[in-house]
């Protein structure tokens, strides 16, 4: 006698469970099994220490990762999250993506503790400076240097090495020559780190940095922001207020304005998900990269970067190769989106020739589609010129460069322009000899603050990299709904982004001196790995299987992997 189901019951095949039920323990397993293996190691800090917490956070981290894995992989492997489930419909990632980018991205979070991320503390100041704005408190001394609450100053001088003086207003001023000595919260992870926070937590008598000695008085910070639209510190601002607001203290409002970043780079993958025509899956596993989990649930502006231009990619792509017509909505959210992520980082400007790909007649004529370009174009223009107009005139007008960090000239636009084969010298050597770096710090080598111990294994450097190229890979019905021409125009795009970054840093941070151009890190090139991946799908190399969601979940037992071996790292670094 066969049961009656529902239109919106999931129909699985016959045997299916079981076979589900193996492939998740088997990820499970594998999991629980490297967790026992590093637990050995955290068992060796604690021996060496004394800090017997230790293993206490590691079980309670191993307990997360595995509940959290064999719940993706119940949603990823049993069919929950299918279209529907009675018509055989494909299933639909973007219902399983926010568990999967909300749960693996709060535990990079915990893992890798607030101001551990490159740059971070610039940013988290940026987002503090906004903070206050929003509040109605004074955000800026006369100095120019962002004002910080006495309670929450000694997070970038957690040993109390800064040394103060009062100002007329009244307001702590530290001397920038004792920044030489001070230790950020977080910049280097090593065990001492993470006594840090357990003392914070578990000692109401602790009082970190030199918060006695304020006296209740706000303090300069000796970090200066960055120069940017403060739109893409908002989501940060805005729960960083409220814990303020609520007097929770330092270190919640630290990991609620990461929360914060997170939820907004969830969200706006969530929706670039939704407007996918295809190529979900890759998305969803760029998105799983240990280096984008990482940068999402930090203060860096990189989450809001990758998940604006996600967005960008899937808009013209709908745009392009689903949507009938386009409307004023989409080149408005076209607009908004380049004019928000676009002053963060202006060689992503070139992202904006994937417009080029939605065919003229959708736009209902030639004037209509220059109206929509003028529309979009200008946004960029103009988020340019409120915040980087500096910038790019010292670019265009500068004869002569001074690289600080290396002591030396640095090259400038002028002398490439005269001197193209210097050019294709440094590009031809930086593409020969710098590759492999790029390739490992876009999947995940040297996590939190360029920390070359804090890396993802080669091996699943190259386990991420397959996961990636068998989510583009063709399945067995699947159309290649992007053309030779269209797939040539996008590899264009996103060699000229690509060549963008390079060439800004050749000019920004790169001295004369040099064989390679420098400051150039792997994370750059993931606004627009996603859209780049799609290309690679075609008629000669075609799957006999479906694989995709096997590989999702394998991913994710990998991060699972990333985050174990890396609390176990941290807690040996004595």
């Amino acid at each position: 006698m066969k049961r009656g189901r529902s239109g919106g019951e999931r129909s699985l095949p016959a045997g299916m469970a079981p076979a589900t039920m193996r492939r998740i323990a088997v990820g499970w397993l594998a999991v629980l099994a490297f967790g026992l293996w590093h637990g050995t190691d955290v068992k060796a800090a604690v021996y060496a220490t004394g800090d017997a917490w230790l293993s206490s956070g590691y079980q309670i981290l191993a307990v997360a990762i595995l509940a959290v894995t064999a719940m993706l992989g119940w949603r990823l492997l049993s069919g929950a999250g299918w279209g529907d489930g009675a018509t055989g419909a494909p299933w639909r990632p973007e219902r399983i993506y926010p568990a999967a980018g909300l749960f693996l991205g709060l535990l990079f979070a915990f893992v890798l503790p607030p101001l551990s991320a490159p740059d971070e503390i610039s940013h988290y100041v940026s987002a503090y400076q906004l903070s206050s704005r929003l509040m109605g408190k004074e955000a800026m001394d006369r100095y120019g240097r962002v004002l910080l609450d006495a309670r929450d100053a000694w997070v970038e001088d957690i040993y109390g090495d800064y040394v103060y003086e009062t100002t007329e207003e009244g307001i702590w001023k530290a001397d920038a020559a004792s920044s030489v000595q001070n230790t950020v919260l977080g910049e280097t992870l090593t065990e001492d780190t993470y006594r840090f926070y357990h003392d914070l937590v578990t000692d109401s008598g602790f009082v970190p940095g030199q918060e006695s000695e304020l006296a209740g008085r706000p303090a300069d910070s000796l970090y200066p922001p960055v120069v940017t639209t403060p739109l893409v510190y908002l989501p940060q601002a805005l729960l960083m207020s409220a814990a303020r607001l609520l007097s929770l203290g330092t270190l919640p409002m630290l990991f609620l304005g990461r929360l914060g970043n997170l939820l907004c780079f969830v969200g706006l993958t969530w929706l670039a998900m939704r407007r996918l025509p295809f190529g979900k899956e890759v998305l969803f596993g760029v998105a799983l990269l240990p280096m984008t989990l990482h940068l999402s649930a930090s203060y860096s502006y990189d989450g809001m970067i990758m998940g604006c231009f996600f967005l960008f990619a899937a808009v013209c792509l709908d745009l392009a190769y689903q949507k009938e017509q386009v409307t004023w909505k989409d080149i408005l959210l076209l607009a908004v989106l380049i004019a928000v992520a676009g002053p963060c980082k202006m060689v992503y400007a070139v992202l904006m020739g994937l417009c080029l790909l939605i065919p003229v007649g959708k736009f209902g004529g030639w004037r209509r589609w220059f109206l929509a370009a003028a529309v979009v174009a200008f946004a960029w223009v103009a988020a340019m010129v409120l915040v980087n107009r500096q910038v790019v005139a010292s670019y265009v007008e500068e004869t002569e460069a001074y690289v600080m960090w290396a002591g030396e000239p640095g090259f400038t636009l002028t002398l490439l322009l005269h001197q193209p084969l210097v050019l294709i010298r440094m590009f031809y050597q930086t593409f020969l000899w710098q590759t492999e770096s790029y390739h490992l710090t876009m999947i995940g080598s040297s996590l939190g603050g360029l920390d070359p111990v804090l890396d993802v294994p080669y091996p699943l450097v190259v386990a991420f990299s397959l996961s990636l190229l068998g989510l583009t890979l063709r399945k067995p019905g699947e159309n290649l709904a992007i053309s030779r021409g269209q797939r040539l125009w996008i590899l264009i795009v996103c060699a000229g982004c690509a060549a963008a970054i390079l060439g800004s840093m050749l000019i920004a941070w790169t001295p004369v001196s040099s064989k390679v151009i420098n400051g150039v890190q792997g994370r750059y090139f993931l606004p627009f790995l996603p859209v780049f991946l799609m290309t690679v799908k075609n008629d000669t190399v075609v799957l006999t299987k479906n694989p995709n969601r096997s590989i999702l979940y394998v991913m994710c037992c990998m991060d699972g992997y990333v985050l174990l071996r890396l609390y176990s790292i941290i807690s040996m670094r004595v």
